[in-house]
């Protein structure tokens, strides 16, 4: 986001789109030293990779907190919610919400009231975003979308697709991302016959 606060004169649309870090995780989630060891090899380990995580965080001014997470959620209502929160233009709003909740306050993002509060955090009805959560509308498109993140060869996050041609994965410097951009706007303007210099 700061790229782009940045670099007002490129005209850029964010789509989010779902990509299951855990897709064989059980809906009602797991305990999060349970999920540490499986995913990390034992608590310990996670425990210096989270350190890590939480320092490179403080230097960029996000605040992680692992310590509040007691559950490992699965990530599929979140993503549905997402997708649905779209359709209002407020799906940026409500990720940023998502992170928080998750990384600093430490909540489960996969209860369903939960994330119904998210939704009235990002602006939007928490009553539909409930009634929305109780179906099943999105699950198919969020696997849809975990499929297709898998085909483009994507196997983490974050990942950033521009102009649906360039991928950069990783937590990348401002500057990466931006001569990424620089790359997509060139080829977008020569594209359209146009000299770029």
């Amino acid at each position: 986001m700061r790229t782009l606060q940045a670099r007002p004169d490129l005209a850029c649309e964010i789509s989010w789109r779902a990509f299951l870090l855990n897709p064989d995780m059980p809906r009602a989630g797991v305990g999060a030293g349970d999920y540490m060891v499986r995913k990390f090899g034992s608590e310990e380990r996670a425990r210096r990779l989270y350190h890590s995580l939480t320092e490179l965080g403080r230097a960029e001014g996000v605040a992680f907190r692992f310590d509040r997470i007691d559950r490992t959620p699965s990530s599929v209502d979140a993503h549905r919610l997402v997708r649905w929160a779209a359709g209002f233009g407020r799906a940026g709003a409500l990720v940023e919400a998502l992170f928080t909740a998750y990384f600093r306050d430490g909540r489960d993002i996969g209860d369903g009231a939960v994330l119904a509060a998210l939704a009235e955090v990002a602006g939007l009805d928490a009553a539909a975003a409930h009634a929305f959560l109780l179906g099943d509308a999105g699950v198919d498109a969020v696997h849809a979308d975990n499929l297709r993140a898998h085909r483009l060869g994507i196997t983490g996050v974050p990942c950033f697709v521009v102009a649906e041609r360039h991928a950069i994965a990783g937590a990348q410097e401002p500057e990466v991302i931006e001569r990424l951009l620089d790359v997509a706007a060139v080829e977008a303007t020569e594209n359209l016959g146009f000299d770029a210099g």
